[in-house]
């Protein structure tokens, strides 16, 4: 039997988002129902229903850190159990046979992974995202939310805090390396958390020093405004990872110039457009610029049992469904200190 869902969902690229109600898929045989409790509001949403990143299906419900309880499993599921504190970030399919998926690495799935809202799932249908009251999901894409981590808090971890766990764990972050954050906003300031749980000394490089004082408390050593020339001359070959979590042009090739030898800037802000680099600040110091793009499920699961065991999670302004549209242009602004969690049960 089909589940209905409360939700807030785009009716087209141009108008708000706003209340409807939608249909869920029957619970299949590894099928798990979540009631979801908290929803983060990341960038991304913002992007897709508004058509920036191509064209969608409507009424979209977006939403891709999504916390929850499970409230109904299929007849041969394993991984999960009703009452169990789950998590749902910004997949929920993939083929399951190809090298990358057979590898941990679903996210680079060869025929594409299927994203939590706005994508053709496997069945045929389009995914909706976790702007509603529940979801049913296979359970090889549920992650376990540690019990240290409160579910409104964990939510945003789902995509901001994988995104940049994920590089950091890769380049190797960790005692005796420097890194650097560019930006300190939903990614950038989990990004400084995590480095810092990592044993890294970690520097903030932001447009201004108007978040120095949070920057500091979030496990910052120094915290420098780009806005300054002097940053440039004073950081010059400094880092040995930068990790940059802005979505907008900037000068790639200067913050190239701040890596050591052999250093490496990873992107994981999604600009519209291209970042064009001097190849000279990439062969003058063996420096590599690279990208990055969420996590597979298991490292998923890795970055929630090491923020449950640090204590890490997401800075948040939890919000009731109808303040989305405002939360919406208040992110435009930069305007929220550092992730807006729709509380669900106002979809009721």
């Amino acid at each position: 039997m089909t589940t209905m869902a409360n939700a807030y969902a785009a009716p087209s690229a141009t108008e708000p988002l706003a209340p409807i109600q939608i249909e869920r898929r029957e619970v299949g045989p590894h099928d798990v129902l979540i009631d979801i409790k908290f929803a983060g509001i990341c960038h991304s949403d913002i992007h897709t229903v508004r058509g920036d990143w191509g064209p969608q299906s409507y009424p979209l419900a977006p939403g891709h850190e999504i916390a929850g309880i499970v409230a109904e499993v299929g007849s041969e599921v394993t991984k999960h159990k009703v009452g169990d504190r789950v998590g749902v970030g910004c997949m929920v399919n993939s083929c399951g046979k190809c090298e990358q998926c057979l590898e941990g690495l679903e996210q680079f799935c060869v025929e594409g992974m299927v994203g939590t809202y706005g994508a053709i799932d496997r069945d045929g249908t389009v995914t909706q995202g976790g702007y509603t009251t529940n979801v049913v999901v296979t359970e090889d894409f549920v992650l376990s939310i540690p019990d240290s981590i409160d579910l409104d808090v964990a939510a945003p971890l789902l995509c901001a805090g994988i995104t940049t766990y994920s590089p950091l764990q890769h380049w190797g972050a960790g005692p005796g390396k420097k890194v650097a954050v560019i930006g300190l906003g939903g990614l950038g300031h989990m990004a400084v958390k995590i480095a810092n749980a990592m044993g890294a000394d970690v520097t903030v490089l932001s447009q201004s020093l108007k978040k120095k004082e949070d920057g500091l408390k979030l496990g910052a050593s120094d915290y420098r405004a780009t806005s300054d020339e002097s940053t440039f001359k004073d950081l010059h070959k400094k880092f040995d990872l930068i990790i940059n979590t802005v979505s907008a042009s900037i000068d790639i090739s200067a913050f190239l110039q701040l890596l050591r030898i052999d250093g490496t800037l990873v992107n994981v802000g999604a600009p519209a457009e291209p970042l064009p680099v001097n190849a000279f600040a990439l062969i003058g110091g063996r420096r590599s610029f690279a990208g990055s793009q969420i996590g597979g499920i298991q490292e998923t699961q890795d970055m929630l049992d090491f923020c449950g065991e640090h204590g890490l999670g997401s800075e948040i302004e939890v919000i009731s469904a109808d303040q989305i549209n405002e939360a919406y242009e208040r992110v435009l602004k930069s305007d929220v200190r550092y992730r807006f969690v729709i509380d669900t049960a106002t979809m009721a």
